[in-house]
Parts: structure tokens; sequence; C-alpha cells
């Protein structure tokens, strides 16, 4: 029912930007947490970018805090990652994602779990030392 689809990955070199796009469809007023998402071959999916509808956040991860802005056009029920200064280790797969209940937002927090109800394909960002 619901369908979550990134854009506007590709390959840049360090220091550039992009802005990556997440349209959502379906029963998206159910949505309580939303974000932003990435993971590496060999390791573990990360929080990158996260807030709720309930006026929390956005918040980020320390890697990408002063580069990285997520926002939300409840309008047009599209998530945004506005990513400046790309580094090579922002190299991954971005995937946003959502969830309608008892999700955090605290991406930050040890033990967070990327285990939210709905996801988007990925769209890879590849930067280029």
């Amino acid at each position: 029912q619901v369908h979550m689809v990134e854009s506007g990955g590709g390959s840049v070199q360090v220091g550039g930007s992009l802005r990556l796009s997440c349209a959502a469809s379906g029963d998206t007023y159910r949505f309580a947490c939303m974000g932003w998402f990435r993971q590496t071959p060999g390791k573990e999916r990360e929080g990158v970018a996260a807030l709720d509808r309930f006026g929390g956040g956005p918040n980020y991860a320390d890697s990408v805090k002063g580069r990285f802005y997520m926002s939300r056009d409840a309008a047009t029920n599209t998530l945004y990652l506005q990513m400046d200064n790309l580094q090579p280790e922002d190299t991954a797969m971005y995937y946003c994602a959502a969830d309608t209940w008892q999700c955090s937002i605290d991406i930050q927090t040890p033990g967070f779990r990327p285990d939210w109800r709905f996801w988007g394909q990925g769209t890879q960002v590849t930067v280029s030392a």
C-alpha cells in the first residue's frame, strides 16, 4: 500500500553536492517517523537523518551534521536530503524509510535499530576523491 521511491543519487567529486528526493505514496498520513539511511557493503545500515510528524528532529548522524539537511514537504509527500561537501566516506546506498508506530528517530542513540516498516529501493551515491 505504501511506496517510497528515492532518486537523485549519482557520482560526484569530493566537495560536491547532491539532493536526494523520496516520493512517498499511499497512506502517508500514517507516517510517524521518516528518515534517510545508508549502507555500504560489509557495514551495518546506519541512520543519516530522521524526523517525525510531531515536530521532532531533524536529527543527524554526527558524521553528516552540518553538511546534510533533511526536509519534508507534506503537501507533496516528499522527503529530501540535501548533501553538501560530500566526502568519500559518504559513498553508500541511500534509502528513505518511514514507520507508523513505536519508532524512534534518535539515530545517534546507541542501540538504535534501522527497523522501520517502509523502505525505498535505494539510490547510490558515490563520492570520488
